[in-house]
């Protein structure tokens, strides 16, 4: 600028004519104008009117230096704010070269963002500025935290140790309960189910109890006179009628099974008496089929009894057994028929069976055979843990005396029946009964 201003004077110097050695003066004065570079390079010539004495010319002269100062002040002002903005764009442009290159990332800003050159702007409010950038960190670490969450939610990546062993502990714990519930709905299931047949034996008991009473009526016949004043009757080979005796034995080292029977059946009477017990359905078992003897089986040991009781008269007989070399003597009518032993030697008697007249059991207390039915009549079916005399057997089977059993009594209220056509009917008087009446 100050080559600009000194190009200026001196071209004023120059171009402008002034007296000078050698050239007349022409009485005129002349005024150069400042132009631009770009402009006209002539200098305009500006004549001033003619003066006629000096006083003028000075003062004419002194107001043009005056505005030449005054152009100067004014071009030195100009150039002095021109200086300063270049200063500043330097200031800023290395600032922002030097920014780009070492300090491309601010430290605590947000991640990846680019800092924003101002190029040395000073911000309208720092403070704004500062709470903004608060605001900005605070609203980026919510949103990290809500990431870390919804992430902890989906893989369960960032749960506990405890907490996962706390979870898995649960649902251990409702699996077991889920399978005890399943368990119990399973028992309730087969309870029900058993209740459901039990209620139907009992229904169709009490139902044969009504048809037998009913029977009763209208044959006029008599009510028991004593407990054991009745007697079963099967008057058919089937599979479902049969009589259940309620009581079941304890563990017994010997026995003595006494009744009355009455049959013709044929071929065989049947099974009158078996007592099965789990694992062994014939425990004692008395039996005769076809034209086989009736036989006594004890643990499913065989032997054969010299008894004839199928001339459809009413016969009393008993057999007496012990588990000492497993002896046996078999009465009929008060007199022995015949005896033996090694029948189931030194075996005991298992306990908790069932007792079931008129069938053979398969399984305790089922799985019947129509083809080893009994078919007839019995009555005073007693069961003694000990063998009785003969003097005993021979007073009950001429009518001088009874003798209930010590471990199954015969009584009405002992014996169930199953089956339609099965029934308890009144017994008629010993004397009666006698084979010589």
């Amino acid at each position: 600028m100050f080559s600009l201003f000194y190009g200026f004077v001196m071209f004023c110097a120059l171009g402008c004519p002034h007296q000078a050695g050698g050239q007349a003066d022409d009485g005129k004065r002349y005024i150069c104008r400042a132009v631009p570079l770009v402009g006209d390079t002539s200098c305009p010539v500006t004549l001033l009117p003619e003066i006629n004495n000096n006083g003028g010319q000075e003062e004419e002269l002194r107001n043009t230096v005056m505005q030449l100062r005054e152009t100067i002040l004014q071009q030195k002002e100009t150039i002095s704010k021109q200086l300063g903005t270049i200063n500043e764009l330097t200031t800023k442009l290395s600032l922002c070269a030097s920014t780009s290159d070492d300090r491309k990332y601010e430290k605590g800003a947000p991640w990846g963002k680019v800092k924003q050159n101002t190029m040395g702007d000073v911000p309208r409010d720092p403070n704004d500025t500062v709470e903004n950038l608060g605001k900005t960190m605070q609203g980026l670490k919510d949103r990290l935290e809500n990431l870390e969450q919804m992430r902890a939610n989906i893989s369960g990546a960032s749960f506990p140790s405890e907490l996962r062993d706390l979870l898995q502990r649960r649902l251990v714990e409702l699996e077991k309960q889920l399978l005890r519930k399943v368990s119990n709905l399973e028992e309730e299931k087969s309870m029900l189910s058993n209740a459901t047949a039990a209620y139907r034996l009992k229904t169709e008991s009490t139902l044969n109890a009504l048809v037998e009473r009913i029977s009763e009526l209208e044959k006029g016949g008599e009510d028991f006179k004593t407990p054991e004043q009745f007697k079963l009757s099967l008057p058919q080979r089937t599979n479902y009628l049969y009589g259940r005796i309620i009581k079941s034995l304890p563990e017994m080292y010997a026995f003595t099974l006494c009744m009355w029977i009455k049959s013709n059946a044929s071929p065989g009477i049947g099974t009158p008496f078996s007592y099965g017990v789990p694992g062994q359905a014939n425990e004692i078992v008395l039996i005769e089929c076809g034209n086989n003897p009736i036989e006594l089986l004890i643990n499913d040991k065989v032997a054969q009894l010299p008894l004839e009781v199928r001339d459809g008269r009413w016969h009393h007989i008993c057999i007496s057994w012990t588990t000492r070399d497993g002896q046996w003597e078999a009465y009929q009518d008060g007199e022995k028929q015949g005896a033996g032993d090694n029948l189931a030697a030194w075996h005991p008697i298992k306990p908790g069976g069932v007792i079931i007249l008129g069938q053979e059991q398969d399984v305790v207390g089922g799985r019947f055979d129509a083809g080893q039915a009994f078919v007839g009549e019995l009555s005073q079916v007693n069961i003694w843990d000990r063998v009785l005399k003969p003097a005993e057997i021979q007073s009950m089977a001429n009518c001088t005396s009874y003798l209930p059993g010590n471990v199954i009594p015969w009584l009405v209220s002992n014996v169930e029946v199953f089956g339609r056509g099965a029934f308890k009917r009144p017994l008629e008087m010993c004397l009666e009964r006698l084979p010589n009446t």
